[in-house]
């Protein structure tokens, strides 16, 4: 199969598609490799490197395109992108759809195959979202902490306090992946902490397993409302595969919270789970309302390229193989796992929370490939 990677164009995006490592296995199974050039210099990876895995370098995105029958990304095709994709090409990235109906629309209109890396589901976990995940949750509280000083026009607090000095107050809501991992990193800076579920066995989990400074409490909107108003730091987790992520922050709640507060809205890449953030990115991180600061870019892990690049990748090779090996029809009637991650097959929307949010026909997967 050929095989394309695309230089990332969307703003402050630094991580590419594969690592050459990624690149080499691909190649070993005796597919095409195509690699625009650059694209992978902002993570660390020369043009060199890629070539020496035995790449080929195209010097422009439409090459890329061109050529290619698997495109491989880590984010959506942007505007720009969409009149270069053609007809039954297969996109493997992250598509995030229910947060645009416009790049739905496109993706439908281009009858291309997209199969979205954030639905594809093995045992009931997300194993293309979990990397990403942790850098964003990690990420999360170290973006947190750097707002919450006052130059940034935060509370003005130390995460961890010193000696004979309390510490923040950080409240962290949904338990899962990048929860947890938020979670941690802020009671490993020292803070008082609290994260949020509606799940009980996911909280019973949570509880065994945290730090003494951390307290897993039942998710319900009056405990929110209560704890917004000690906390300096809050982060938002949660998320609903392929649809629009819950509005659990209200714009009225803001008024509850301490001046200087910070939100960061990890869930931003499905619509947000503060009813206030907008979408932000790493040149312009952030928005302040209302005295509360909103971090709420959409890319967060983009900052970090290298770790991202090559974390993500661990994740996705096995799955390019497949699909490379088998092509994608028979990798997905085969692989239960990977026909979850199908949103769109050449115009037909078929994953059922993306036609839910937009109102849009949905069709039953199995009555495209067969399965």
């Amino acid at each position: 199969m050929i095989i394309g990677v695309p230089k990332e164009i969307k703003p402050q995006e630094a991580r590419v598609g594969v690592t050459p490592a990624g690149a080499f296995s691909l190649i070993q199974a005796g597919h095409e490799l195509h690699i625009q050039k650059g694209a992978g210099l902002l993570s660390g990876f020369s043009d060199k490197s890629y070539q020496n895995a035995g790449c080929t370098i195209n010097d422009n995105i439409e090459d890329i395109y061109h050529f290619a029958e698997m495109i491989i990304k880590v984010k959506e095709p942007i505007e720009e992108e969409y009149s270069l994709i053609k007809p039954n090409q297969l996109l493997f990235t992250y598509f995030h759809f229910a947060s645009s109906k416009k790049l739905t629309n496109a993706m439908i209109e281009s009858k291309a195959i997209c199969l979205a890396y954030e639905t594809v589901e093995e045992d009931g976990k997300l194993p293309l979202l979990i990397p990403m995940s942790e850098v964003a949750g990690r990420m999360a509280t170290q973006e947190g902490a750097k707002y919450l000083e006052k130059p940034q026009g935060g509370f003005g607090i130390l995460l961890g306090g010193v000696a004979g000095v309390k510490p923040a107050n950080v409240m962290v809501i949904g338990g899962g992946v990048a929860g947890t991992e938020a979670a941690l990193m802020a009671a490993g800076l020292g803070a008082n902490v609290t994260i949020f579920d509606t799940n009980l066995d996911r909280l019973r989990y949570l509880e065994i397993t945290m730090p003494s400074n951390v307290t897993p409490i039942y998710s319900n909107p009056f405990a929110l409302d209560q704890e917004i108003q000690r906390s300096h730091l809050i982060i938002g987790t949660v998320l609903i595969p392929g649809s629009k992520a819950p509005k659990l922050i209200t714009k009225n709640m803001l008024d509850n919270m301490m001046p200087g507060t910070v939100l960061v809205d990890v869930a931003i890449d499905q619509g947000g789970c503060f009813e206030t953030s907008e979408p932000t990115t790493h040149d312009d991180p952030i928005v302040i309302k209302q005295g509360i600061i909103h971090y709420a870019v959409t890319n967060m892990p983009g900052a970090v390229p290298n770790t991202s690049t090559t974390a993500l990748t661990n994740a996705t090779l096995n799955f390019a193989l497949e699909l490379a090996n088998k092509g994608w029809k028979t990798a997905c009637i085969e692989n239960e796992a990977l026909r979850k991650g199908l949103n769109i097959i050449q115009g037909n929307v078929v994953y059922k929370q993306v036609a839910d949010v937009f109102d849009l026909d949905h069709i039953n997967v199995s009555s495209l490939i067969k399965i």
